[in-house]
């Protein structure tokens, strides 16, 4: 499966099977892990067979169920930090998703279990993303039209087109989709986060980013 292909087939998923993690697959994740981690600054942790996080009765929204596996997504606080929170998050998500792994982002719903990792002096949890063997592969929620979300001049280029698409296909926090697209002359293309009740504005826009420029093509355009 092609990270494209795995764009297309990935969606949330909040139950979970008692089937471990192969051994293969888990030196793949954390080899990206570390890659992540020096690229960007963060202090992304990946934890193996714990239940605690999301045990039973905790809380009612979300339902999750069999979670045992699940990325810390660690780092400094403040906006770009989250933005990188999202972004190199829904990397590790579509590589799980190749690798035939489910996930599902979390933001609140969840516990933070002492001894399971480790924070450096600045570092906060900003959520974590549930990992593992899905009851089912979840479902598709309804989108609403491309054009709510980009403005540009005339018509746009497929490119364009191509990234706004995979853009839409992006977790967002309750499906909020609070983001905006702006393409410039020049194919430069901006980017801007709407106002939210719920927060997390800024990690959903780093995961609808990446998955814009991984459709889009990095050649084709320059960020703002």
């Amino acid at each position: 499966m092609t990270e494209l292909e795995a764009i297309k087939a990935r969606h949330s998923v909040r139950k979970y099977t008692d089937k471990s993690i192969e051994t293969d697959k888990v030196a793949a994740i954390r080899v990206a892990i570390e890659s992540i981690n020096a690229q960007s600054g963060l202090n992304i942790q990946l934890v193996l067979e714990e239940p605690k996080a999301f045990a039973s009765g905790m809380w009612t929204y979300g339902q999750f169920s069999g979670v045992r596996n699940y990325f810390v997504m660690a780092g400094p606080k403040g906006k770009e930090a989250e933005e990188k929170i999202g972004y190199y998050g829904e990397k590790l998500v579509l590589l799980a998703q190749t690798l035939g792994l489910n996930t599902c982002w979390v933001g609140l719903t969840y516990k933070k279990i002492p001894g399971t990792f480790t924070l450096r002096d600045g570092d906060i949890v900003h959520c974590v993303i549930a990992l593992g063997y899905g009851t089912i592969p979840g479902v598709q929620h309804p989108q609403k039209p491309v054009e709510n979300f980009y403005e540009t001049d005339g018509v746009p280029p497929q490119w364009f087109k191509d990234g706004m698409d995979a853009a839409l296909l992006a977790p967002t926090a309750i499906n909020q989709q609070k983001f905006k697209f702006i393409l410039h002359q020049g194919n430069k293309v901006e980017t801007k986060t709407l106002f939210s009740m719920a927060g997390y504005t800024n990690i959903d826009l780093g995961i609808v980013k990446y998955h814009f420029e991984a459709a889009a093509g990095k050649e084709n355009f320059e960020w703002l």
